[in-house]
């Protein structure tokens, strides 16, 4: 059987992922489950899966957990903190790591997964967004594989030549026929919002995102299309290419999850529904294909597909994303810290919608990238990035 370890079981895909496995009880075991303080649903999911390991990032819960499964499932070893996530992101019997933590704290986990040589199903960009150049060296030192689960990366990952797909953050797709990526965004919940409208947005309205379930960080950083400029440079490193080869078309169905053309003018596309099973089924059994759980797409009830160019007014994060990448070094980290302060803050209603990219822009003004050599210097300017988004936090205020 294979051996996984959920990194981030309790969210969205994590959940997902613990369903795709129920369909495939089988094939793998769940060595080791993760959460951040969601004590309730991973005490739950320990007495379903029955892990040798479960770990809190967070030291209370975790006494909290352990308490709790002593009554129901003894057997589990409880362990907790960034240390706790690391040792069962690189235990011997695990073959495979699902890296689904939110943010930047996903970080370190998932790149000991790298190091110790897994096959990385990688939902955290954020690990690619901060530290892209050694993440990926870790990568390929230790032979590990990474295949993205986001259904954007995904899609362009099955729609690549047979070549890329066995290394794509390696190969050179100008002499494998590749011109171009297209990568599609739904657009978020305010697509068709004015100025004015924007500017009254709630944290409630922002986490309702019209074709996915994601988590509250996430869903605003659609919002913002601030995740798809994540994704503009998670697409860099995984397929080996820059932000110029990378155009990013809004699709409202979410139907089409990406493209690829090529050099002859064909345009390979993956299409299904709206539904995160279908790219972690696709990474858990590659190169073959599993039974997902997902409904059938029927193209007669869609009728039909819209697209439209991104709008770089209106979502100012897409542009500064495509600017840190081009910058290089650090400041894609920087970038990615800011947001999640700001982020946090629009949802604590600390901070009106709007101010979330001034809050981004501030603090990449402020602090400037450099070149990303060893992971102290990245880690340096994540938290030097997060004192400064709180200082201009506090200067944007409602």
């Amino acid at each position: 059987m294979t051996g996984i370890t959920i990194l981030g079981s309790t969210g969205t895909i994590g959940i997902n992922t613990l369903d795709v496995l129920k369909q495939h009880w089988y094939q793998f075991k769940v060595i080791a489950l993760t959460a951040n303080k969601d004590v309730k649903r991973l005490a739950q999911q320990c007495y379903e899966w029955n892990p040798r390991y479960a770990v809190m990032a967070d030291p209370d819960a975790a006494e909290e957990l352990e308490k709790r499964l002593r009554a129901i499932n003894p057997e589990v070893k409880v362990l907790s903190g960034v240390e706790g996530l690391k040792q069962v992101a690189s235990l011997d019997e695990v073959d495979v790591v699902m890296a689904a933590i939110v943010g930047g704290a996903g970080l370190l986990p998932t790149l000991a997964a790298a190091q110790a040589g897994k096959r990385i199903l990688l939902a955290n960009k954020e690990a690619l967004v901060m530290s892209g150049k050694l993440f990926i060296e870790a990568v390929q030192q230790n032979n590990a594989e990474l295949l993205p689960i986001d259904s954007e990366h995904n899609a362009i990952f099955q729609c690549m030549p047979f070549e890329a797909q066995q290394n794509s953050h390696t190969q050179d797709l100008d002499k494998l026929g590749v011109s171009r990526i297209l990568l599609t965004a739904s657009g978020g919940p305010f697509r068709e919002f004015t100025q004015a409208q924007l500017e009254q947005v709630t944290p409630e309205q922002a986490c309702n995102h019209p074709n996915w379930k994601m988590g509250r960080k996430i869903s605003v950083d659609s919002a913002t299309m601030m995740n798809k400029g994540l994704e503009v440079i998670e697409a860099c490193w995984l397929f080996s290419t820059m932000p110029d080869h990378i155009e990013v078309i809004v699709h409202p169905q979410s139907v089409i999850h990406s493209m690829v053309e090529y050099i002859d003018g064909s345009v390979l596309a993956q299409l299904g529904n709206p539904d995160m099973r279908t790219p972690i089924a696709h990474a858990l059994s590659f190169p073959n294909r599993i039974v997902s759980g997902v409904e059938r797409l029927n193209l007669l009830d869609i009728a039909r597909l819209d697209f439209e160019a991104a709008n770089f007014d209106q979502f100012p994060c897409l542009r500064l994303a495509y600017e840190s990448m081009l910058a290089g070094g650090t400041t894609t980290a920087i970038l990615n810290a800011a947001n999640e302060i700001a982020v946090q803050a629009f949802l604590d209603n600390e901070l009106p919608f709007l101010d979330i990219a001034n809050v981004i822009e501030k603090t990449l003004s402020d602090l400037s990238g450099r070149e990303a050599s060893h992971l102290d210097i990245v880690l340096e300017d994540d938290q030097k990035a997060r004192e400064l988004a709180t200082e201009a936090v506090n200067q944007f205020k409602n």
